[in-house]
């Protein structure tokens, strides 16, 4: 029997100003609201369960499929990336770099001024959010994106100033949708530590 969680809480404010929005995220205690803002429109989310047990899944497969197969990458987390001159910022579930990890391995901070946005973002999107992320997100120059509904994971990468869908990641060569899916779609079934045992294996093989 599956257990059902409330997935997310959506909170849209409109007009507000880009410095309310930089100390608003600045006075939180880490990234809890969730924060996405785009040109005025400021978007902050409540993570339930079932959202934080997809992402920090999906989180620990790339971790591991690049640790097995000797890919460097750097991970940012839920960093707030953010541009003033776009008025445009976002935090994600989980973010890499692995084209650019050396690059961001010596930074204590991103300034997305001089440096590329992350490689690789993680969103998990049970219900919708209020901004076109897509389009935050391909204005910012992310060349990778993954969004995982619960139900499955799409894998959309930047083509020119639109994202169009892929089945095999560039920034994590060799990993597949197909692959995140069929260990996501077990966790209720198995305890996090197994499934990521198991997807260990399976590389192996």
């Amino acid at each position: 029997m599956h257990l059902i969680y409330e997935p997310e809480t959506r909170t849209v404010l409109e007009n507000v100003r880009w410095e309310t929005f930089v100390e608003l995220a600045d006075q939180r205690r880490g990234s809890v609201p969730r924060m996405t803002y785009d040109e005025g429109v400021l978007e902050l989310m409540s993570l339930r369960r079932q959202h934080e047990k997809i992402c920090r899944l999906i989180g620990r497969m790339v971790e591991t499929f690049t640790e097995v197969h000797a890919i460097k990458i750097q991970t940012v987390a839920s960093t707030t990336f953010k541009r003033k001159d776009l008025k445009k910022a976002f935090e994600a579930d989980e973010s890499y770099y692995s084209q650019h990890a050396e690059q961001i391995r010596v930074k204590d901070e991103v300034d997305l001024f001089i440096d590329p946005p992350p490689d690789l973002l993680i969103e998990v999107e049970v219900t919708s959010s209020a901004i076109g992320k897509l389009n935050l997100f391909a204005a910012m120059g992310v060349t990778e994106v993954w969004r995982d509904n619960a139900k499955r994971l799409q894998i959309y990468r930047l083509e020119e100033s639109h994202y169009a869908p892929i089945e095999t990641s560039v920034a994590v060569p060799g990993l597949t949708a197909r692959m995140i899916d069929s260990i996501v779609e077990r966790r209720f079934s198995l305890g996090e530590t197994a499934l990521i045992r198991e997807f260990r294996s399976s590389l192996a093989g």
